[in-house]
């Protein structure tokens, strides 16, 4: 989990929501997502994503998730 070089923004997405099957990746409900923020780096993103994981695992079909959102804004880059 290391970043790039100091202070370079590596944004990451985390969200999650209810899936309509256990083993597909469609929400249920798009207007019940939850947006939980945009963080800038992948640890404190991963921190967060795993905090949502677990207060949600009584329930089989929630899913949170984790989008390297600076590979969409830069697809150039090897940065992770």
């Amino acid at each position: 989990m290391t970043d790039a070089a100091p202070g370079k923004q590596l944004l990451h997405l985390v969200f999650g929501g209810e899936l309509e099957k256990i083993d597909g990746n469609t929400f249920a409900d798009l207007d019940a997502l939850d947006i939980v923020g945009i963080y800038p780096n992948y640890a404190s993103a991963y921190k967060v994503w795993k905090q949502k994981a677990q207060q949600s695992v009584d329930n089989a079909r929630m899913r949170y998730f984790i989008v390297h959102m600076h590979r969409l804004l830069d697809p150039e880059s090897d940065d992770n």
